[in-house]
């Protein structure tokens, strides 16, 4: 149970703040997904999708957050493990074999990957802390826990999700502390894999031919949407025309010609932003981004005035993952972006993502809510 001193610290604002995104989000869903026959069952899942991870981010606060990095390494190995049961058995959905199946439910494991890398980074790197900052050899173990789950993620294959564990865990590892010299190192290795990218003809023909053909036509659509506006291009070219067409108000709540017609694909996962933009115009839309900015400043501060070097490690980590998560789906669906399959958190339909959302959010509250309390 709760101890009393949690329950008064627990940052009641920001809950209320995120169970409205929520809510927002939801309203969204079900606009996205109605149809002449009525409400659609995927805004019934996502109801008790959200219910489901209201209840995950209060159960996060019960145990200290102390005795859930004890345990990061068993949900690390565990979350590895379902993806490679994914590899073996999973189910198969838009070229991608991503989920492993649970009756009439499937769970994606990459999203579970996802929080666990994370914590098992801070742990690591709580118990080996170097004054003077990490030097590239002492990474080559949190190298290989990043490696691991990021090319089984890479094989399903999710370019995305991929992309999403290695940006975080260069900020978990940027927040820990690596010397300068290194970073000079790894800006100098990667300006030269860059280059040889593209501008060695052959290096460049096996990265692109090792790509997926729907990954290639990604890459080509985001590069140039005009040249295949019916195909490749067409998704980044229907969720621009909906963001512009709302202008500055919008056209109203179930509205919307590019969502209610099905103009736009995948309208209530990757592109519900450009469905909010179309209904609520840009004010709704930059609504919501002023209230992610509040609640991402929230959790920087959390992250600044948690107690020991476990709480910083564990809430920016997951600040870092949220934040990610906001800017790549807002900037997919505006076209400054490529389309890589990110959902926008809390507000796009999924079960496994809004689950896991709700657990890092409920860790982060962990964090905070403990912060006036002495550790020994």
């Amino acid at each position: 149970m709760l101890e009393r001193r949690t329950v008064s610290n627990i940052p009641w604002g920001m809950v209320i703040l995120v169970i409205g995104i929520a809510m927002f989000g939801l309203s969204s869903v079900y606009s996205a997904t109605y149809s002449e026959s009525g409400i659609s069952s995927l805004f019934t899942k996502q109801f008790i999708w959200i219910s489901l991870g209201i209840i995950v981010m209060f159960a996060a606060l019960v145990p200290d957050y102390h005795t859930v990095g004890r345990y990061a390494y068993v949900l690390y190995v565990l979350s590895v493990f379902f993806l490679i049961l994914v590899a073996l058995v999973g189910k198969t959905g838009m070229g991608a074999q991503r989920w492993l199946p649970l009756g009439p439910f499937a769970f994606q494991p990459s999203e579970l990957a996802k929080i666990s890398l994370v914590l098992a980074l801070a742990r690591y790197f709580a118990e080996d802390p170097r004054g003077g900052g990490y030097e590239l050899r002492d990474l080559a173990i949190p190298g290989a826990m990043i490696a691991v789950p990021l090319l089984l993620v890479l094989k399903q294959p999710d370019l995305g999700t991929a992309l999403m564990l290695l940006f975080t865990s260069s900020l978990i590892i940027l927040l820990a502390g690596i010397k300068f010299r290194s970073i000079m190192v790894l800006a100098v290795a990667g300006a030269v894999l860059a280059s040889a990218v593209f501008l060695v003809p052959p290096v460049r023909h096996k990265i692109w031919t090792s790509l997926k053909p729907y990954q290639q036509k990604r890459i080509k659509a985001f590069l140039d949407p005009s040249s295949d506006p019916l195909g490749s291009g067409y998704h980044a070219s229907q969720a621009k025309i909906a963001v512009g067409s709302g202008q500055t108000t919008g056209k109203g709540f179930r509205k919307g010609t590019q969502g209610q017609m099905a103009f736009l694909p995948e309208r209530h996962t990757d592109f519900i932003f450009a469905v909010i933009a179309e209904e609520r115009g840009f004010l709704g839309a930059s609504f919501l981004i002023v209230v992610y900015v509040v609640f991402l400043f929230v959790g920087l501060e959390t992250a600044k005035g948690a107690k020991d070097r476990l709480g910083v490690l564990m809430a920016g980590g997951i600040v870092s993952m949220l934040s990610l998560y906001v800017c790549i789906n807002i900037g997919m669906s505006v076209g400054i972006l490529p389309v890589v399959g990110v959902p926008l958190p809390l507000i796009s339909y999924g079960g496994t993502s809004v689950i896991t959302t709700f657990l890092a959010i409920g860790l982060l509250l962990n964090i905070r809510s403990r912060r006036f309390m002495l550790f020994y």
